[in-house]
């Protein structure tokens, strides 16, 4: 492992981290920037999606004390906690079978910036759209939310398996039409994020697992590391800002990245 290439692996985890949860497209930033660094090689699709285990942790440490009380509270048959857990699962189902079936698709797409410019452009105009509507709050809690509401975030959230899209920005955006507060919609994203990114990269471990070799799995401890240190400082303040500013700042941000990358692009 040269230090280019390890320097390459700090920066791709350190926009893993401060990507992942704001709504506008983690993968698609790291191929937009893998593709302009030149980290394209046979291990680098298992990479982006590995350093997610980064991210997830630094989810499950910022709310620790969340998780535990719902642990706690399962043991206990307390109806908040099994509404909660019925919620996550609800949420994460539809991912789990569009993930497996649609795999070598999505694999693919991995690899295309030119869709990842083309989505991150959509999405911004499909978030300034969003936050313009007027909605009716139907839940101001995870625990509250009806279980028809969380399957439909759950089946929102398979958009996002098109690189550009957003997995945070599309369950975030689609907990709002269905009835989330803001505070909610951010919340229940991070939450949703735990058991579908876990589950995201270690199948993709195993099924890029031929394809790695010992400087990979290096690279992606790297990438994981910057990627938790990141995320903890997103996690930590994304909630505040969007109560205060909402998503617009990010809908004109996903609008003017997604330009520049296409025009890069097609004048290459």
């Amino acid at each position: 492992m040269d230090q280019g290439t390890l320097l390459q692996a700090i920066l791709l985890g350190l926009l893993e981290g401060l990507t992942e949860f704001l709504p506008v497209s983690s993968t698609g930033h790291l191929i937009l920037a893998s593709e302009l660094i030149g980290f394209t090689g046979e291990g680098s699709v298992a990479f982006k999606i590995a350093i997610q285990f980064g991210a997830i942790l630094a989810v499950i440490l910022t709310y620790w004390s969340r998780f535990w009380g719902v642990a706690a509270g399962l043991l206990a048959l307390e109806r908040g906690a099994i509404a909660f857990t019925r919620n996550i699962l609800l949420g994460f189902a539809p991912a789990v079978v569009v993930g497996v079936l649609a795999y070598d698709a999505i694999r693919a797409l991995l690899e295309s910036p030119h869709v990842v410019a083309g989505a991150l452009i959509l999405g911004g105009v499909a978030i300034l759209l969003i936050e313009r509507m007027v909605k009716t709050v139907r839940a101001t809690s995870v625990e509250t939310m009806p279980a028809g509401l969380a399957a439909g975030v759950g089946v929102v959230q398979c958009l996002a398996m098109v690189p550009g899209v957003s997995r945070s920005g599309a369950t975030i955006m689609g907990g709002l039409l269905m009835g989330l507060d803001r505070r909610t919609a951010a919340e229940y994203s991070f939450f949703l994020a735990v058991p579908t990114m876990l589950g995201a990269a270690v199948y993709a471990l195993w099924k890029e697992r031929d394809r790695l070799t010992l400087d990979d799995l290096s690279l992606i401890a790297v990438g994981f590391v910057t990627a938790f240190l990141a995320a903890l400082v997103v996690v930590r303040s994304l909630v505040a800002f969007v109560s205060r500013h909402g998503f617009a700042p990010f809908a004109w941000y996903r609008i003017a990245v997604g330009s520049a990358a296409l025009l890069w692009l097609l004048a290459r």
